[in-house]
């Protein structure tokens, strides 16, 4: 069999690690023998592929890996729950002061009270959630 077979062979073999333990070194292993396969198909020698394969190889851990864990790092935070609800705007489908009221927020039915309770907000105004307090949203 000739050599670029066996890079492919390795190639495959260092592929399966990469599927199985989802650690990406092992595919740019692979990419390396892929590169060395096709030195050993344009006929160079042995140490040609093995130069090639370790250069590739190290080439694609010292470059590809910081960007991919600079990536992972900055991933965007999900608020969920209460924190989803922060910040919204909501409307006011009953009268909201100091001592209560209803508004409608994320599609949803809410008792409200306003943050300044000197302060009221009337039917169809749109207020912003400061806070959730138990059930009842905190609004201005």
């Amino acid at each position: 069999m000739d050599t670029w077979v066996w890079w492919l062979v390795a190639a495959v073999g260092l592929g399966i690690p990469l599927v199985v333990t989802a650690m990406p070194e092992f595919g740019m292993f692979a990419v390396g023998a892929i590169a060395a396969a096709i030195t050993a198909a344009l006929h160079g020698g042995m140490v040609a592929q093995v130069v090639v394969f370790a250069v590739v190889s190290v080439a694609l851990i010292a470059v590809v890996r910081p960007i991919a864990n600079r990536q992972r790092s900055r991933r965007p935070e999900h608020k969920s729950g209460i924190d989803a609800l922060r910040g919204r705007q909501a409307v006011v489908l009953e009268r909201v002061d100091g001592s209560g009221g209803r508004i409608k927020l994320a599609g949803e039915i809410w008792s409200a009270r306003a943050l300044d309770e000197e302060r009221a907000y009337e039917v169809g105004q749109h207020v912003d959630v400061v806070e959730i307090d138990g059930a009842t949203a905190v609004v201005m």
